[in-house]
């Protein structure tokens, strides 16, 4: 690639798309990390501990943190959470716990700011740990997260207050997580002129249970617009409302800046008569 780039036949801006490309390690023969999708997706990796024996989890977390400032890890167990605490005192590292998940941080790392907000509600406090799987992921990439939780329908006396306020905050998206019967998203929908996303959560039980039912109705949902994840599918909520809330953010600063605003620009289309 450098050879091509120093014949001409590669520009600056394509030598480096494929730099980013290239950005992965091998750790141990076990593991490939991504160490590039930060600079390439605004995101950076995810561990996720099932499946991984606790020493394999920390491992990754704790490399990918010694080279990038931070690693994150998701759906970790009472031993996950054990093992990576030790390995990351051991490595003079701090852990930043999010219910379930992590971050672990070198001391002194702050991810670069993003100005952009994520607002986060929960039906009830058992939704809390997937919307912390979010929130983690928000916070990682540098925008600002707000947990509203215990807002469900059953009581929607509860519900209206945080959802001011979270206005008032100016939020650029909203992640609504929801287990049970998974109505609260679609009531968020179709109140606010903001990104919505649903995450089903797999509280409930009997039929329809295992987040199967909260699934099925936001899918189902009378707000148009309504955008839904997968089933616990935190940091897939979490990723989405980075990429949404981050190009809100880069349209205020572009419009902060005069760009587009002047000669030159693209105008807007004649409105229809």
């Amino acid at each position: 690639m450098l050879r091509r780039l120093v014949a001409g036949e590669l520009t600056e801006d394509e030598a480096l798309a494929e730099l980013r490309l290239l950005q992965l390690e091998e750790l141990g023969g076990r593991a490939r990390l991504d160490l590039g999708r930060l600079v390439r997706r605004g995101i950076p990796e995810v561990v996720l501990a099932p499946g991984k024996s606790p020493d394999d989890a920390a491992r990754l977390v704790i490399a990918t943190a010694a080279r990038q400032g931070q690693g994150l890890v998701s759906r970790m167990s009472g031993e996950h959470r054990a093992v990576l605490d030790e390995q990351a005192k051991l490595s003079g590292m701090d852990v930043v716990a999010y219910t379930s998940s992590a971050r672990v941080l070198k001391r002194g790392f702050m991810p670069e700011p993003v100005e952009a907000r994520v607002g986060i509600l929960t039906a009830g406090t058992s939704d809390i740990p997937v919307a912390d799987e979010a929130r983690m992921v928000v916070e990682a990439a540098g925008l600002q997260a707000r947990l509203e939780p215990d807002l469900g329908v059953a009581g929607l006396h509860r519900f209206v207050g945080p959802l001011i306020s979270i206005l008032e905050w100016e939020a650029d998206v909203l992640v609504v997580a929801a287990g049970m019967d998974g109505v609260l998203p679609g009531l968020v929908a179709g109140l606010v002129a903001l990104p919505v996303i649903g995450l089903p959560v797999s509280t409930g039980y009997g039929r329809g249970g295992a987040g199967e039912a909260a699934l099925n109705t936001m899918l189902q949902s009378c707000s148009t617009g309504l955008t839904v994840v997968n089933i616990d599918n935190g940091v897939g909520a979490g990723a989405a409302a980075v990429l949404a809330a981050g190009r809100a953010a880069s349209a205020r600063s572009l419009k902060a800046a005069g760009v587009g605003s002047e000669s030159g620009s693209r105008q807007p289309r004649p409105r229809p008569r």
